[in-house]
């Protein structure tokens, strides 16, 4: 599982928990992921420390509470009860939501059979209809969760060379490519962030990130007339984190075309640096345009904003989508993928054979097709069906056949006990 992935996982958790009023938890036994390169805030906790306070507190000699955890597979619809059953009548003290690696998983609930789930979901999403109006709540809790740790910050600031935050971040996934026309849109778009969201600074700071090192300097030299650009060039970096104990997270050979010849702890340097963004975040591809990465750190960026900025619809902060012309000859057709933000507007209704793009994305990619120009592709109507939605063309949800689906479909109740039968810290 990818880094962001892994993220996408964990903070989907907690952010479910205030709607169910339970506790929610990602797996994590012994550590928390990446620990070495992040920290984690001490309001956080692992299975193995929750069994050591269950024990600690004698909640089973005190209460009769034994520890369990209830798990709710969302990659098996056959038995998931994410559509139909009202969680937060769950007795269960914990609840392991399993296969939930994107944004689009815990957006489910806002078509929940059940009118308090809808209601809950919605004040932690917002309305699926009004897309760029929508709480940047995985940014408020990457704000609130995660930091860099001292050697991650010592090479961000590095990379800052003692000057102030940066205006504007790009992210290239171009897998190697060094497509000439995704360079130019990309530029392209830069230039539009700066003069829509600060055409106030005269020289904007601009860091640069990718997975393909030549991109970089493609883009670079296009800037400079107008720009002030930063990178984090590992090779010349000389901090704690480029020693001997980063020669673990060394990129292996078969990944390098996915994700880049850098060792993987670049990749969390580079995602810190950019989440300093204080204006806008571009993000470009070679095919897939908006990823996990991007998405994060725009959201982190949005939230770090400074005090006195409006985050209620009209901000200064912006994600923009930067299409060259030939991934829009089939509309968005090709923009594909479960949780990629632009996979709800791959269907039908999308535009065909235009021009170069540089659009305005939400934080948060849509779970739904709700808002204007979104259609979806076959797969995944049948995807959903799986699921017991049944969608129009359009993508319109027939909310009567849901709820026959969930009064016909059999209630599913999987559980596992964390603590043993004894109480007290001597069992």
């Amino acid at each position: 599982m990818g880094l962001l992935n892994n993220w996408h996982y964990a903070f989907m958790m907690t952010k479910v928990s205030p709607v169910l009023k339970t506790v929610l938890l990602y797996n994590f036994r012994g550590k928390f992921p990446f620990g070495d390169y992040i920290l984690y805030t001490n309001f956080s906790l692992t299975i193995k420390e929750v069994k050591h306070l269950w024990r600690w507190n004698d909640c089973l000699g005190k209460y009769r509470r034994r520890l369990i955890m209830r798990i709710d597979d969302f990659e098996r619809p056959a038995e998931t009860n994410v559509l139909c059953s009202n969680w937060r009548r769950w007795k269960q003290p914990i609840i392991w939501f399993q296969g939930t690696t994107d944004a689009v998983a815990a957006q489910f609930f806002l078509k929940n059979v059940q009118r308090q789930m809808r209601i809950a979901a919605s004040a932690l999403f917002g309305s699926p209809e009004h897309l760029q109006s929508r709480p940047n709540a995985y940014g408020e809790l990457m704000r609130f969760i995660v930091s860099p740790s001292a050697d991650v910050e010592e090479a961000v600031n590095w990379a800052l060379n003692g000057g102030p935050d940066p205006h504007i971040a790009v992210h290239m996934r171009m897998l190697m490519s060094r497509s000439p026309r995704a360079v130019k849109a990309a530029v392209t778009c830069i230039k539009k962030a700066v003069n829509r969201n600060c055409p106030h600074v005269a020289r904007p700071r601009v860091v640069l990130v990718s997975d393909t090192p030549f991109i970089i300097k493609d883009i670079a030299s296009q800037l400079q007339d107008f720009a002030e650009v930063l990178h984090f060039d590992y090779e010349l970096f000389k901090g704690n984190i480029s020693g001997s104990k980063a020669k673990k997270m060394r990129q292996l050979d078969f990944r390098v075309k996915d994700w880049g010849p850098a060792p993987r702890w670049v990749a969390f340097v580079d995602f810190f640096l950019a989440s300093r963004a204080r204006y806008a975040v571009v993000t470009g591809a070679q095919r897939r345009v908006g990823t996990t990465y991007a998405q994060l750190i725009a959201a982190m960026a949005a939230a770090s904003h400074p005090p006195g900025w409006d985050y209620n619809g009209d901000t200064n902060f912006s994600l923009f989508s930067s299409f060259q012309n030939n991934l829009l000859y089939e509309g968005l057709r090709n923009q594909v993928g479960w949780g990629h933000v632009w996979n709800r507007f791959a269907g039908p209704l999308g535009c065909r054979h235009q021009p170069s793009q540089c659009a305005l994305t939400p934080v948060i990619p849509p779970a739904w097709w709700d808002a204007p120009w979104q259609s979806p592709i076959p797969r995944d109507i049948r995807r959903m069906e799986s699921y017991g939605i049944k969608l129009t063309s359009s993508g319109k949800v027939d909310v009567d056949h849901l709820q026959s689906f969930c009064k016909s479909r059999k209630n599913v109740l999987k559980t596992i006990p964390i603590s043993r039968r004894c109480s007290g810290l001597s069992c």
